[in-house]
């Protein structure tokens, strides 16, 4: 096993990056100060913990980014195993989450590791924390600033979610006999509850035209390159799909039949989504003519048959599944780039400006809000994969579309 070389953190040192990727993470670190001792063990524990998670990437580096944070606060800033934590060393930490040490924040994200001379080593320049900007931002020129760092309510509901699977996990295995975020009785004093639904982040009704139809004008200007770009941006939309349900993984490869029709000559789109679980989604006819008008551009038959084990998005160049939802992203933005230039051209430059925020999510969450003005939200919860009703409600504006309405010709000074 190779061993790694862990430098002593503080507040004004940033700590080393702990783990690897799965097919590293059981590499030893060479632990380089005695202050650190105790934190072996820790380790060890940790590096169990998140093997619990092997078989889902996404839950996988959700928990180990919080971990990664969670440890070195605990050894080298609280002075403590993880062990000895109790409610008013948990609530100190929560504390230092929406306020660290500049030295424990970065700019950009970058990989933990790094391949040097054969050997992983870690990254010098990577930070637990990282000050983000929105797209908007980004694209229009601004640079991330550390000192204006905020760790959001999203990422703070994490870190209670994460640290309290963790701690559970101790209890389970009859190392822990208390779960220190537990104890926190009052976690209104950290999260904030909302009154209203959150916001749903999706296009506009024009903003969808307009996207659609340069995807339509993209293929039609250039097969080669964007036949494949409308496809995907018709499946995200039509179907709801979370980009991992495109995208080739370990755990499920997108493929031709996976579309297939049923004994009443239904058709059905079989996908494995969040949490590894499987759902058939309902294909619209609309969907169907998109699937059928891709498969004569690719040189297939009009619709597949189940033995068709033909990658439902295959490479450019060379052969197999696209794997990286970074460059569907690419495809994805590149609409959204071109739409927005229609959008100016047209005069609505409002809108134009919101495409800039616009992401690959914000199709699925367009879809389904689309759907559920007309179908019946049972319908739209089981294709969009939705653990609850409760979740697809909040895709439902009805109500929030009469309030502001009845608000809207309220008087501060009568005419009389």
């Amino acid at each position: 096993m190779m061993l790694r070389t862990m430098k002593i953190p503080s507040t004004r040192i940033p700590p080393t990056p702990l783990f690897d990727a799965l097919e590293f993470i059981d590499w030893h670190i060479e632990w380089s100060h005695p202050v650190v001792a105790f934190a072996q063990q820790d380790f060890i524990y940790a590096r169990n913990f998140l093997h619990c998670y092997k078989d889902n990437l996404q839950t996988f580096n959700a928990y180990r980014r919080e971990i990664e944070r969670f440890l070195p606060w605990c050894w080298f800033i609280s002075n403590q195993s993880l062990l000895s934590i109790r409610r008013p060393q948990m609530e100190e930490y929560i504390h230092f989450c929406q306020s660290p040490s500049l030295a424990w924040i970065g700019v950009k994200k970058v990989p933990r590791f790094i391949l040097k001379k054969g050997l992983r080593l870690p990254n010098p320049g990577w930070r637990p924390f990282v000050a983000t900007l929105s797209k908007a931002a980004f694209r229009q020129g601004d640079v991330p600033d550390k000192h204006t760092y905020a760790l959001s309510q999203k990422a703070l509901q994490e870190v209670f979610a994460v640290l309290s699977s963790f701690y559970n996990y101790l209890m389970q295995e009859d190392i822990m006999e208390v779960n220190p975020i537990a104890q926190i009785r009052q976690k209104g004093k950290f999260l904030r509850k909302h009154q209203t639904k959150a916001k749903i982040r999706r296009l506009s009704e024009r903003q969808w035209q307009t996207v659609i139809e340069t995807a339509e004008s993209m293929a039609d200007e250039n097969s080669a390159l964007h036949e494949r770009t409308l496809f995907i941006m018709t499946a995200l939309f039509a179907m709801y799909l979370r980009i991992s349900e495109l995208a080739a993984s370990k755990r499920w490869i997108p493929k031709m039949c996976d579309f297939y029709r049923d004994h009443d000559g239904r058709w059905w789109f079989k996908v494995v989504g969040k949490g590894n679980k499987e759902r058939d989604i309902a294909v619209s006819d609309t969907m169907l003519t998109a699937l059928k008008h891709y498969r004569k551009y690719l040189g297939l038959s009009v619709l597949p048959s189940p033995a068709d084990q033909s990658p439902l998005l295959p490479k450019q160049i060379g052969k197999g599944p696209i794997s990286s939802t970074t460059y569907i992203r690419e495809i994805v933005q590149t609409c959204f780039d071109e739409a927005k230039i229609r959008l100016e051209k047209a005069g609505f430059c409002e809108e134009a400006e919101g495409l800039l925020d616009a992401t690959v999510h914000w199709l699925r969450h367009t879809g389904i809000s689309e759907d559920v003005k007309h179908r019946p939200r049972e319908h739209v919860r089981d294709d969009a994969g939705h653990s609850s009703s409760a979740i697809t409600d909040k895709y439902i504006d009805v109500e929030l579309k009469a309030r502001h309405a009845s608000a809207k010709w309220k008087k501060v000074k009568s005419n009389g």
